[in-house]
This record gives C-alpha cells, structure tokens and sequence, in this order.
C-alpha cells in the first residue's frame, strides 16, 4: 500500500503543483485546506474542484476565528492589499501572524491520527523576503519540533523551499498540469478574474513569463 500523506492544499499554483508531485511520487494524499478568514477564499473552491477531480479526501477546516487573536494583515482585515512585487517593504502587509506555524501544527496533528509520517506544504524561495514561516530555519526548527511533538514522528515536506515559483511552474508544466485549476489573486473576486497587481498575481505573471507560457486566467490588469 502507498505511503500516506497529508498535503496542506490551499488551491493556489504552488500546492497544486505539490500535491500532484506528491501524487507523481505515488503517495496517498490526503488534502487539507483551511478557510483562516482569507479575503480570497476562493482559492477554497478550486481547491475542492480539484480534489473532487481526483477523487483525493479534502477536509476543509474553518478556523476562521482565530482572527479574533491575529490580525493587521491585508489578507484578513479591512486593509487594502498592497500592489506590486514581493520584494517590496509594502507587501509585509499581507504577512498574517504566526499563519504557517498554525497551519502546520494543525496538519501534523492530522498527520497523526491518519498514521502518516509527512506533511507537504509549497513554501519556496520567492517567499523568503516577506514570509519568514516561509524559510529554510522555520522549516528545520518546525522539523525539529515535529520529531518530539507527539509519539509518531512527522518529517514537513517542501519540495521546493530552494526554488522559484518560476521553477515551480517549469516543473508543473513538465507534468502537463493546467493551472487554470488554481487561484492565486489575493483580492477576492466574485468573477474569475484576477486582479493583476497584487504580489501574488505579478509573482504568478513572471513565472508564466519566464516559462515563455500564457497563464490560463483572466485578468484585470
């Protein structure tokens, strides 16, 4: 019987591409995806499309109430999201408090009780300058954690923590996946249409460019 694994699954490009590597490398997936009160909950819907799809188990999991301790980021309150590229000082506004160590510690739990030994989740390096719970020592101290957190230890898994979401989307598109099964804009909308200025929109729009490919959603900008 294949290995089982959960695969924190958000329904943007970046998980996408992690959970069908980890289907790719034969592994039982189990999704997990959580609804933190984002402004673009969307992303919750393509990710529950492409489960369905793939006849994977999908848990979503509310804990949007968590944003009565946490707050100041653009992703969860009443503050517009910043426009242009992630280097930019402006888009430490969309760093929501302690998200991926919450996350995390929630999918190792998950990650017990199903009898599986490793988390997935896409951080990567084009992440490092603005989200610290994105970076190899968050990753390795995490690691460190999860092999004395619990009886059963938990290896967190990311595939691509040294690597671009240009080279994400290389090795996504090697495995013939169509990423308009995904939903990166961090300004929720009600049509699908991106918005085109966002960090993470101009970060997807530069991995495209850099690929020499044309992303297969609609945009705005």
């Amino acid at each position: 019987m294949s290995e089982k694994v959960v695969v924190i699954y958000s329904g943007g490009m970046d998980s996408y591409t992690v959970l069908h590597k980890a289907l790719r490398d034969g592994k039982q997936v189990h999704a997990l995806s959580f609804d933190y009160g984002q402004r673009h909950k969307k992303e919750l819907d393509y990710a529950a499309k492409v489960c369905d799809k793939l006849n994977i188990p999908h848990k979503v999991v509310d804990i949007s109430a968590i944003n009565t301790l946490i707050g100041g980021s653009a992703l969860t309150d009443d503050i517009d999201v910043p426009e242009g590229h992630y280097e930019e000082p402006s888009m430490k506004q969309t760093v929501v408090p302690n998200r991926n160590m919450i996350l995390l510690s929630m999918a190792v739990g998950y990650a017990v009780s199903l009898e599986a030994n490793e988390v997935y989740y896409g951080a990567h390096s084009g992440d490092h300058a603005i989200y610290p719970d994105c970076r190899p020592e968050f990753v390795n101290k995490m690691n460190d954690v999860c092999r004395i957190a619990n009886y059963t230890q938990v290896e967190i898994v990311t595939p691509y923590l040294d690597v671009s979401k240009t080279d994400i989307l290389t090795a996504g598109l090697a495995m013939d996946l169509d990423y308009g099964e995904t939903w990166t804009c961090y300004n929720g909308r009600e049509r699908p249409v991106a918005c085109g200025k966002c960090g993470a929109c101009e970060e997807r729009l530069e991995a495209f460019r850099d690929n020499q490919a044309t992303d297969p959603l609609e945009y705005e900008a």
